[in-house]
């Protein structure tokens, strides 16, 4: 397992173009058993029930991953609104990486998703400043990922049934 560097949990804030979105950076150790949930309870939405994926999501990373929640509130509420992780070089990939990029369905359209990936790539640079980043992106998002200096590595794969791509920054 790859040693993980100590991080506190971190806010910051991004207006988006219908809502505030608040950050938290944090370990696995340092997610609430709330906050933990509702990543678990999210990503089980978008990629097994919406997207129909059959996979572990649970796959061994999380615990030794840095954590981008992208919180909204809503009528007083908190909700999750987007979500990623980071993994440091070595542990997936020789590169760090970025995975498990979701936007909740509330979320879509309001800029959620260009703010989480402007605001997990400024974090995994300054927590492993001098690498470059990995991701495994679904093929049909691969201008998303371009706009933010991705390029392509491989060719189409598919992975649980949908067509992805390797990139790296």
């Amino acid at each position: 397992m790859t040693a993980v560097p100590h991080s506190t949990t971190i806010a910051s804030h991004f207006m988006t173009t219908s809502s505030l979105i608040d950050w938290q950076f944090s370990r696995f150790a340092d997610l609430s058993p709330f906050d933990l949930y509702e990543v678990l309870a999210q990503r089980q939405n978008v990629f097994i029930l919406e997207q129909t994926c059959l996979y572990p999501d649970i796959d061994g990373h999380d615990p030794e991953a840095h954590h981008l929640l992208g919180w909204r509130s809503v009528d007083g509420k908190r909700s999750l609104a987007a979500y990623l992780r980071v993994l440091a070089p070595g542990a997936k990939y020789d590169e760090m990486s970025i995975g498990r990029v979701i936007t909740t369905p509330a979320a879509r359209g309001t800029g959620a998703g260009r703010a989480l990936l402007d605001e997990g790539i400024r974090q995994a640079e300054a927590l492993y400043p001098g690498h470059r980043i990995r991701i495994g992106a679904q093929q049909y998002l691969e201008r998303f990922y371009g706009s933010f200096g991705f390029q392509t590595v491989s060719e189409p794969y598919d992975e649980d049934g949908i067509m992805h791509i390797d990139m790296l920054r």
